[in-house]
């Protein structure tokens, strides 16, 4: 840690842990001592290979088992195939995110998800699982839920992992290409007290519900980093705690998908480094296949405003 910023290193110390520090009879206890809902929400977007597995396991495990869990949300993102359903049969409470609060209109987008699901979850801690996982662990969510109780401080908790690429290869203890290439090298350039956090763009995170209420969430993928970035602001870094999860696969989007992805993590980090605003909302990517060319990709840089400063939804009579 010797190269890192000593703000860094200090927190990591501080800040860090492992699953394994968080048992899941300890935490329920504590949990039962403070007296928190947990709600699990899991963003979805066509992912009906695989969103069944994954509600099914935290149903099973932390909601009929340990009563950990006591609300499993997919928050269904303007899907096109069975995911809504599959989630549904495997027990999961279902929203659609243009059914909720549909006078706030609706957006694609993983952020959009997550900011809409604050109108429907009662947790006071709110666990992000995505919906694409593969090789994980229900304990995700006990390592991810326990720095929040046992620390009020703690407003934000990352987690991270050894990835797999592929069935049957080895992990590696490296970020995804957009973490690596992108996310981490702004962070250690804008942001060097938060270089020590491992993957900041990690898709499986926890966050008390008042507190991410506060915060603007940008409607893509830009949220993690914005979550990050604000709460480091608001509160310091040491509201931020990181976890580390052992190993995690998922599936993987093609590099083109990935550029959009980047170009929505450079919006966010601008538009909180300078007050910057996008000069474009979209991305020119060459494509090389049949009638080659350029394609133009839209890139989601627009934020919802702190879900405490909406008004309520009026209704009709």
């Amino acid at each position: 840690m010797r190269r890192v910023d000593p703000r860094a290193a200090e927190w990591f110390v501080r800040r860090s842990s492992t699953a394994a520090d968080w048992r899941l009879d300890d935490v329920l206890t504590t949990k039962a001592c403070t007296g928190t809902r947990i709600s699990v929400v899991i963003p979805a977007r066509n992912e009906q290979d695989t969103v069944a597995e994954v509600v099914t396991r935290i149903r099973t495990e932390l909601v009929e088992g340990a009563g950990l869990v006591d609300e499993l949300i997919v928050m269904d993102s303007l899907s096109t195939d069975d995911t809504a359903a599959r989630a549904a049969d495997a027990g999961a409470t279902v929203h659609h995110v243009g059914a909720v609060r549909p006078d706030l209109g609706s957006r694609a987008g993983k952020g959009e998800a997550l900011w809409k699901s604050q109108f429907v979850a009662s947790g006071d801690v709110l666990v992000f699982i995505d919906a694409d996982l593969t090789e994980w662990g229900a304990y995700f969510v006990t390592a991810l839920v326990g720095p929040t109780l046992a620390d009020p401080q703690v407003q934000l908790v990352k987690g991270f992992y050894d990835r797999v690429f592929k069935a049957g290869d080895e992990p590696a203890p490296q970020g995804g290409r957009v973490t690596e290439l992108v996310a981490r090298p702004l962070l250690a350039l804008r942001r060097p007290e938060l270089s020590a956090v491992v993957q900041p763009l990690a898709g499986e995170w926890a966050v008390r519900r008042a507190h991410f209420a506060q915060l603007a969430v940008p409607v893509g993928y830009g949220v993690e980093m914005a979550s990050l970035l604000d709460t480091a602001t608001l509160c310091g870094i040491d509201a931020v705690a990181q976890v580390d999860l052992g190993r995690r696969a998922h599936r993987h989007q093609s590099v083109h998908d990935l550029g959009v992805m980047a170009t929505e993590i450079l919006a966010v980090a601008d538009r909180r480094s300078f007050g910057t605003e996008p000069a474009a909302h979209t991305l020119n990517q060459f494509v090389r296949s049949g009638d080659s060319g350029w394609r133009t990709r839209d890139v989601p840089v627009d934020e919802r405003p702190p879900a405490a400063g909406v008004p309520a939804e009026r209704r009709a009579g």
